[in-house]
């Protein structure tokens, strides 16, 4: 674990050092989750690459912070955590709201950006009617009032019926997140609309979908897909909107073949 204060908050996150520099892999969380979720496709990605993960402000070990959030504000902390771990070049893979954090990092410095990979999200997620009657639920009663629909979202019928301890562990994952971290973030989504972004995404980019995704069903990451110039889509079968927890070798695979297509063989870009 590492951790550093930039933008007034403490950060965790975790840099693994690969063969390859450039890109690098960098994951954002989505609502309610922290870094852990991407435990499973990690292992499936070898050491080629270097991966970073962390926790957004609010989420995991980092600070929930005291200022108002917003979409650009979590952009922001990425931005200035990969000018801290020196990271030039990043492929940026965002699920759900950490799909609207990569287009907002994209947006404000493209160069970084070497290619987008943005799974079960939508450059604007539900409406804002929607997101202020969450807001309000769990002002008033915690996030445990709504944890068992936001589950039946986040993972396949399947994974409901099957994983029960693992069930349990992710719902815990999601009720101890610090509320005011969750409400600010929801704020944030609330606010956002990147769809006039998203027609300016000039970087290869591939948007990936649970076929039973609750949250952002495929139809709505189709949808983003065909707002981007030149994005593809990939359906990841057996999945909710956590695809990166229910199948984490068929991630790491389509990410594997995207960053190839980044770096074809043949081109060498090992710290050497």
């Amino acid at each position: 674990m590492e951790f550093v204060n930039l933008n007034h908050v403490v950060l965790h996150y975790a840099l693994k050092k690969g063969r390859s520099v450039e890109p690098a892999l960098v994951f954002i969380n989505s609502l309610g989750s922290d870094l852990r979720i991407w435990q499973g496709v990690e292992a499936h990605l070898g050491q080629e690459h270097t991966l970073l993960f962390y926790d957004k402000r609010g989420h995991g070990l980092s600070d929930v912070g005291d200022q108002a959030y917003s979409i650009d504000r979590h952009a922001d902390d990425l931005i200035a955590l990969l000018d801290y771990c020196k990271l030039r070049k990043v492929v940026l893979f965002g699920l759900s709201v950490g799909g609207l954090v990569a287009l907002a990092v994209y947006a404000k410095r493209p160069e970084l950006v070497a290619g987008l990979v943005l799974s079960d999200t939508a450059a604007q997620i539900g409406t804002p009617q929607m997101w202020q009657e969450r807001i309000d639920t769990i002002r008033r009663d915690g996030i445990a009032a709504l944890a068992d629909p936001i589950l039946q979202r986040w993972f396949s019928s399947g994974f409901r019926a099957h994983q029960a301890d693992r069930l349990a562990g992710y719902r815990n994952m999601l009720v101890r997140t610090p509320r005011e971290g969750y409400v600010g973030t929801c704020e944030a989504i609330r606010d956002a609309d990147y769809t006039a972004i998203a027609r300016t995404v000039a970087v290869p980019t591939l948007c990936l979908c649970g076929d039973e995704d609750g949250s952002t069903p495929p139809e709505v990451v189709m949808n983003l897909e065909q707002t981007i110039p030149g994005a593809s889509f990939e359906m990841v079968e057996y999945a909710g909107h956590l695809p990166c927890v229910e199948q984490p070798s068929v991630v790491a695979g389509f990410l594997n073949e995207f960053t190839m297509r980044l770096t074809p063989r043949g081109s060498d870009n090992d710290d050497k």
